[in-house]
């Protein structure tokens, strides 16, 4: 095969980049790698890709809260006494 011959890998990588697609790497244990090959698939398929898209974000990525302002904004402290004593330290003479 000469140097300017596309390798039919190359080709099929090509055709999927203009569909859209993008490879990646990832590194899981020996244990999930078939469920990610699983979840991967699925996001493949155009029967299951909107539905599997949409229970991963609800259950995986859930909301972002805006950071931690948000966060504890949100935060259930009805009962906590959030008041504090002003304390100065002690008395020093300089």
């Amino acid at each position: 095969m000469s140097s300017t011959e596309q390798s039919a890998v190359t080709r099929w990588r090509k055709r999927r980049e203009r569909q859209g697609f993008v490879r990646l790497e990832v590194q899981v244990r020996k244990d999930d790698a078939s469920l990610v090959r699983e979840i991967a698939a699925a996001l493949g398929d155009p029967e299951r890709e909107a539905e599997t898209r949409a229970i991963l974000r609800e259950k995986i990525v859930g909301r972002r809260t805006g950071g931690l302002k948000a966060l504890l904004t949100a935060a259930p402290l009805d009962d906590i006494d959030l008041e504090r004593q002003r304390d100065l330290g002690r008395d020093v003479s300089l």
